[in-house]
């Protein structure tokens, strides 16, 4: 069972008080050499969600995310698609505990 986190105000950040939430998700398909991370970058600053996201050496991009459960699950949505060169098979998710992260990095 996850427990969920209370947030720190941190600079253009979280608002104390609210509930954080975290998902690993893995990507797979047509999802490296298409700006997918770099898309997904700002998909995560539009939603408010931190975390990270990354190649990995197999072809899937992998990521953690965190925020609020729903602009994490709108983050998840979002990959689903991705961009328009995209080509997603699948996604798979799975809880992770939230690691206090203040920003979305792309590597």
């Amino acid at each position: 069972m996850q427990v969920p986190v209370l947030s720190v105000v941190w600079e253009g950040g979280y608002v104390a008080g609210t509930e954080r939430t975290a998902r690993q998700v893995t990507v797979s398909g047509q999802v490296q050499g298409v700006g997918f991370r770099y898309h997904c970058l700002h998909e995560a600053e539009r939603l408010g969600v931190y975390g990270w996201v990354r190649n990995e050496p197999d072809g899937t991009v992998a990521g953690h995310f965190e925020g609020t459960s729903d602009a994490v699950a709108a983050l998840v949505d979002w990959c689903r698609v991705g961009p328009s060169y995209a080509r997603v098979e699948g996604v798979d998710t799975s809880p992770a505990e939230p690691t206090g992260a203040v920003t979305f990095t792309a590597g």
